[in-house]
């Protein structure tokens, strides 16, 4: 027996999603610590005596036990571990999109624990940030690296150079950032020198470096998402966020 199938005890995670499953139950999805993304049915969730009632929500952290052979896992145990601030306003719109990212991108079971641990750090920045751009990017770049998709920020993939602040660059997808001398380029990923620089530094307080990282950001993740748009995304435009 393989040891994602094992029942597995006490290990924290945060809930992603969930939806009704018959009559009293819930499907949940969870991301763990040490088994990566995973479904459990909450057997009895939606009854008003359920333990379960009330536990099983988003950007808590929870001390889950589960067990089961099948892909759908059935949740034995959750208990709430405390010590995160609730998300409000756009700061909660925030945390479903990260949530969103991590339904749509990450493959069950397959664990990614320093993934986990730069989640659970942008939660609790979100609930005392005013600025949530940074915390976006940074999150975002860390993904794409845990898939296997990191950014080169510091150096032109064509020559090999170091980045130059004041040059212009075509961001190439699946490749990285060439010097551009016609201001050609395809998809429109555009970007100065100065922008690589400050992302590979998590600095976005240049007005310039917040435009063109959420324009490339935008477009990487939509290469590696496919056509079906992210729901979160529409709701953060409307705040002017993303």
């Amino acid at each position: 027996m393989s040891v994602d199938k094992q029942r597995q005890e006490a290990q924290l995670a945060f809930v992603l999603h969930s939806y009704p499953y018959l009559e009293t139950s819930l499907i949940v999805e969870v991301f763990t610590q040490n088994s990566g993304r995973i479904a459990v049915v909450a057997k009895g969730a939606k009854r008003p005596t359920s333990a379960l009632r009330g536990l099983l929500r988003a950007f808590q952290p929870l001390l889950l036990s589960w067990g089961g052979k099948s892909e759908l896992r059935t949740l034995h145990k959750a208990e709430w571990q405390g010590g995160q601030l609730p998300l409000q306003g756009t700061a909660l719109i925030c945390g479903f999109y990260l949530n969103e990212l991590l339904i749509r991108l990450l493959h069950r079971n397959d664990p990614h624990e320093r993934l986990f641990a730069c989640y659970q750090e942008a939660l609790s920045d979100l609930s005392t940030a005013s600025d949530y751009i940074p915390i976006l990017r940074r999150f975002e770049q860390r993904l794409l690296q845990e898939l296997g998709y990191a950014l080169t920020l510091d150096h032109d993939v064509s020559s090999g150079k170091p980045i130059k602040p004041n040059q212009t660059y075509c961001y190439e997808i699946e490749r990285g950032p060439v010097a551009s001398s016609n201001g050609n380029c395809l998809f429109n990923l555009q970007l100065s020198g100065k922008t690589l620089l400050d992302m590979s530094q998590g600095d976005y307080s240049a007005s310039l470096t917040r435009l063109q990282s959420r324009t490339l950001m935008r477009a990487l993740l939509n290469h590696y998402l496919g056509d079906k748009p992210l729901h979160t995304r529409q709701l953060l435009k409307e705040f002017q966020q993303l």
